[in-house]
């Protein structure tokens, strides 16, 4: 159950938003919600007309107010004024948004957590989020926006009456997490673990764990950090949060000496997870596939622990909770006489991701006759090591007992060249040439993983298979 009913009330009106940002409005009005974006107006949202690398959201003004937004923040009044609503007008639109998600940070007595890490950051919010769900009102990230856009419109977001906010926050280079955690102001960091991504941009992985440290800086001193003692970067972590005053740290993951430890884990279909949390100990199924996504659950279930939450009922909230879109999903694909599993797994990939995700492959036993096939995408902003990064694939490929490897991209080739030829199913330039190959390869009991880095959009690969000819979706979360 959640909280206590309660009266609904606006997320901002005029006056509020006035205070919040030094702003003027040219009518009264009040919103329910808070976007940036035109094409994903709902009824009621304050739109703010950011500027970003290559659209103005001024000059999408007519098309917020035709969705039904109540109003819009702007720095340049649009000459046709009678033509839209309420205008917010303010100096400058994205100072503006910060503006708004302070004063959103400042009115709620809410217990807050940040989660970064340079992978599982969105399933462990999803997951946290739905822990803590039957202790009160809840507000999180949506989807993944997670950056200099995201975080400030996110926390803009949350209600005056938030019992516990969720955020994630990410960076592709150092320097960014600083002022995103400033804004968030934690009580709880997170940091799920520490890889090689991004390196297009790090000249080490060190460097890497240095940057995720910066979560640190918006975290109070008398707040916790919670820390992946199984990764090799956790005591730079520590002595990092001890460096801007933290003392308080709970570890977590399979080592002996985890505060919260990852006992026993067996896949079958959904994972049977057993734990230790602090001394308690607790056996419950995770929705989320894969041991990455149960060492993860040791990170939510000690957060739910360190805010007074029950974590029985955390973890049996984690055993029904929804698989997010591109984030190792399972849709069963409707073929002539029978059925085959796809794994969705396509919203990003780093060489950990991929490793990860070919364990659930291996973890997931094909039906009678069927195979387990990969559909892989390029993994980007490696750097220097990429084509290295990419060929080492094959191994694990191998050692996961994968039939058939499908590729794209120009990275992948390198992957491709190195795969035994009765491994290689084919390799495409582009990704939709996938589609093709994939439906003629696949018959029923087949079980199909498909990943890649966000920029290779492989999601239309799995929106192409899981779709019947009017567009409907066969069934999700599929066994």
């Amino acid at each position: 159950m959640s909280g206590p009913a309660r009266e609904a009330r606006p997320l901002w009106t005029a006056a509020e938003a006035e205070a919040a940002t030094r702003g003027h409005s040219t009518a009264s009005w009040q919103a329910t919600g808070v976007s940036i974006d035109s094409r994903s107006i709902a009824p009621g949202d304050l739109f703010i007309a950011v500027r970003g690398d290559r659209l103005d959201g001024h000059d999408f003004l007519r098309d917020a107010f035709a969705a039904g937004a109540a109003a819009a923040m702007v720095s340049r009044i649009p000459q046709e004024q009678s033509e839209v609503g309420p205008l917010l007008i303010v100096d400058d639109t994205y100072a503006g948004l910060k503006h708004l998600a302070r004063a959103a940070r400042r009115r709620t007595e809410a217990k807050v957590v940040a989660i970064t890490g340079s992978v599982g950051k969105t399933s462990t919010k999803e997951a946290l989020a739905a822990a803590l769900a039957p202790l009160g009102k809840v507000s999180a990230t949506a989807g993944n926006l997670n950056n200099r856009w995201g975080v400030p419109l996110s926390v803009a977001r949350m209600p005056a009456d938030t019992d516990f906010a969720v955020f994630e926050v990410a960076m592709n280079h150092a320097g960014e997490i600083t002022p995103l955690t400033r804004l968030v102001r934690p009580d709880i960091a997170i940091v799920t673990t520490v890889n090689a991504v991004h390196l297009e941009f790090f000249d080490s992985v060190e460097e890497i764990a240095l940057a995720k440290a910066e979560i640190f800086d918006g975290l109070d001193p008398t707040g916790i950090a919670i820390l992946n003692a199984d990764n090799p970067y956790f005591e730079l972590l520590i002595s990092e949060a001890k460096a801007r005053g933290i003392g308080s740290f709970i570890s977590f993951g399979e080592s002996k000496n985890a505060d919260a430890r990852l006992t026993g884990f067996k896949a079958n279909g959904t994972s049977r997870v057993t734990c230790d949390i602090l001394g308690e100990q607790l056996t419950f199924e995770l929705s989320l596939p894969g041991r990455h996504s149960a060492q993860n659950a040791m990170a939510v279930l000690a957060a739910v622990r360190a805010l007074g939450g029950d974590i029985k009922a955390a973890a049996a909230a984690l055993g029904t909770m929804a698989t997010p879109e591109g984030r190792g999903r399972k849709v069963r694909i409707a073929l002539a006489g029978g059925s085959a599993l796809l794994i969705d797994d396509a919203y990003n990939a780093s060489p950990a991701s991929m490793r990860a995700a070919f364990r659930i492959l291996q973890d997931t036993e094909p039906e009678p006759g069927g195979r387990r096939i990969a559909v892989l995408g390029d993994m980007l902003e490696l750097g220097r090591g990429s084509a290295r990064a990419h060929e080492a694939l094959a191994q694990d490929l191998l050692a996961a007992k994968v039939d058939l490897v499908l590729t794209t991209g120009a990275n992948m080739m390198h992957l491709d060249d190195t795969l035994p030829r009765d491994k290689r199913a084919g390799h495409t330039n582009r990704p939709e040439d996938l589609v093709p190959l994939l439906k003629s390869l696949l018959r029923p009991g087949d079980v199909v993983l498909v990943k890649a880095s966000h920029g290779q959009n492989l999601g239309r690969v799995v929106e192409a298979m899981v779709s019947e000819p009017d567009g409907q979706k066969t069934t999700a979360n599929g066994g």
